[in-house]
């Protein structure tokens, strides 16, 4: 187990078929600590032949693994869930430094999450329908096949555990590729895997960069679906190549998620909101709130108090207990976000708070890629901070003459994943919901529950991910007509 005294964690092999295996090729990729910038581990940078082998494994273990009763997997996905409980501490630690994300983030979400989504897929697949009447027909639900699986370094666990959780209670098999950034965590996943002695190949791991691995992964013949977390970029190359042979694809794209605060919401209850979602992760969030919307007449007010809740943010390391923000998760990631903040500043937004000064940490983390929380005002959608996905904590706040013109602002992106909406008359924050498209409206500060759905509109994705209707994505439909002298 990895403590506060730091072991280094190589990854030399993939995770194919049951066993570790290692890869064709010798080139690694080094993991850092986000708070040091020092190499804490690595992985393999693999090739189209660890793919193939990869996929040829889970080809050959579907054929048995579909044919399991649902309670049987059930109990395969309940005793993951559980090696993954006890290897908790681990995990967090990782987390902690190969993305930054502080300790109560990291013991929570990012690996709580994970945890539950085995879980819960197991308690749907135990209660599912697989086949229903409609009329003279019977409707039935089957596994797609061999799963791909390519996710994002930010929520390195979870992302890879909420794909594969449904897609093999479903009855598929998988090959997964985690973000080389930050890879660790699927390790001990295998490990896990292992432990609960699932069926060889069901689950399947192979390190690597997207062009080489992910793209073998998108384009091999035998992989029948893709799924994808990512920015919408690569999303859209994802989706041209899988059309190319016709799969089936679900992607989980970028954000810029606006929170609408009324004219009559209680101000610093709104604007602490949305302060706070935005910093969860360190802003490396896809559906974090990061455009705060406002009635014109009430900016100098929402200003103050989300300069003043900014300010009061405690920036540090992440695995500090006192740490609320910790560091971002790469050097790359942090010259990303200070070039927006430049940005910001050039465009003529309102510095608020914030800015591209070093951040004052321990000597022995000066190396950290630490930004400091920034808060700009008087933005609008035709600059880069307005429009486009930052990844890091930076708000723009924007603000409107009346409602109608609040959606509008609201909706003026290319995204639509999350939105948030801030009122005292909770059925005119009910309408301002139905008005704003994102496949999720947060209203008044409700909480999420990972049985919803998880997913957006427009450039945010394709799909859902969650519950019974992430369940259902990995399923195909097929009708069968039967004759009604037939039927029982």
């Amino acid at each position: 187990m990895i403590t506060s005294e730091l072991k280094q964690r190589d990854i030399t092999q993939n995770f194919i078929n049951g066993a570790w295996v290692t890869p064709s090729t010798e080139e690694t990729a080094p993991v850092f600590d986000s708070n040091t910038g020092s190499v804490i581990g690595s992985s393999p940078l693999s090739a189209e032949a660890d793919v193939d082998a990869a996929v040829s494994a889970a080809k050959l273990a579907q054929k048995e693994w579909r044919t399991l009763s649902p309670s049987a997997r059930a109990d395969y996905l309940r005793a993951i869930a559980r090696e993954l409980e006890a290897r908790h501490e681990e995990l967090s630690q990782l987390i902690m430094r190969e993305v930054g994300a502080n300790q109560e983030i990291s013991r929570g979400s990012q690996t709580l999450t994970p945890i539950a989504s085995f879980n819960i897929a197991a308690d749907i697949l135990e209660s599912y329908n697989f086949v229903e009447n409609i009329g003279d027909n019977l409707v039935m639900r089957e596994p797609i096949g061999v799963v791909g699986a390519i996710t994002a370094w930010n929520f390195p666990l979870h992302l890879v555990t909420v794909k594969a959780a449904f897609a093999i209670a479903a009855g598929n098999t998988i090959v997964i590729k985690p973000s080389e950034v930050a890879p660790l965590t699927a390790a001990v996943l295998a490990e896990a895997v292992q432990s609960a002695k699932l069926p060889n190949g069901v689950i399947n791991i192979v390190f690597g960069s997207g062009p080489d691995v992910g793209e073998a992964i998108v384009t091999h013949p035998d992989v029948a679906m893709l799924t994808f977390t990512g920015s919408t970029k690569a999303g859209m190359r994802i989706g041209a190549l899988a059309a190319q042979k016709v799969a089936k694809v679900a992607l989980e794209l970028g954000g810029k998620s606006p929170l609408v605060i009324l004219p009559d919401a209680p101000l610093q209850e709104a604007v602490e909101f949305g302060v706070g979602d935005l910093l969860l992760n360190n802003g490396q969030r896809c559906d974090g709130l990061t455009r705060m919307i406002v009635p014109k007449s009430l900016l100098p007010e929402v200003e103050r108090i989300a300069r003043e809740t900014m300010d009061a943010v405690l920036v540090g390391p992440s695995t500090e207990s006192t740490s609320e923000v910790g560091p971002l998760v790469s050097k790359t990631q942090q010259d990303r976000v200070l070039g927006y903040i430049d940005k910001g500043i050039s465009e003529g937004a309102k510095l608020v708070t914030g800015g591209t000064d070093p951040i004052e940490t321990a000597e022995q983390n000066s190396q950290g890629y630490f930004v400091r929380p920034t808060v700009f005002s008087e933005v609008t959608n035709d600059m880069a901070i307005g429009r486009e996905e930052i990844f890091g904590p930076v708000l723009s706040i924007q603000s409107y003459s009346n409602v109608d013109q609040a959606v509008e602002i609201a909706n003026g992106t290319e995204y639509g994943l999350h939105a948030a909406v801030f009122g005292s008359d909770i059925d005119a924050a009910l309408s301002i919901a139905a008005r704003l498209e994102a496949g999720m409206v947060t209203v008044n500060g409700g909480e999420s529950d990972i049985r919803a759905p998880f997913g957006g509109y427009k450039h945010s994705g394709i799909g859902r991910e969650f519950g019974r209707y992430g369940f259902e994505e990995f399923l195909e439909i097929k009708a069968v007509r039967v004759p009604k002298n037939f039927r029982n």
